[in-house]
């Protein structure tokens, strides 16, 4: 297999707005990066005092797999255990939609699927 550039995921951490952190996400979170992203989120929180909030910023993310998804929920459970609050910021419509489908966008965001986001032959409806 080929890996080409825009396979890859790239993570950013930067300072949030409210005092925690913010790891962004552009590429793609899949078998190949799930790990990164999880080894990512645990050295954040190992930084005295540690963030109240991590935000993961989803704007650039292209494509997450099933292990992809494994990768959010243990970020999740990792944030939780540590007494912090994850956020799953500006989720492209097909994060929304695989969430939904697996019966964890409310466990991870928090909220329902926002009416009008998925048509009923699950393609992306305008926002």
């Amino acid at each position: 297999m080929t890996t080409h550039p825009d396979d890859i995921l790239r993570l950013t951490v930067a300072p949030a707005d409210d005092g925690g952190v913010c790891l962004r996400l552009a590429g793609e979170l899949d078998w190949e990066s799930a790990g990164d992203l999880v080894e990512a989120a645990r050295a954040q929180l190992t930084r005295p005092p540690g963030p109240r909030t991590v935000h993961l910023d989803c704007a650039h993310l292209a494509l997450c797999d099933s292990t992809g998804l494994s990768a959010l929920l243990m970020v999740h459970r990792d944030v939780t255990a540590a007494g912090g609050l994850l956020r799953l910021d500006n989720r492209p419509a097909f994060l929304d939609r695989m969430l939904a489908l697996t019966g964890t966008l409310d466990h991870l965001t928090g909220a329902a699927p926002q009416a009008g986001r998925l048509d009923d032959d699950g393609t992306d409806s305008p926002r």
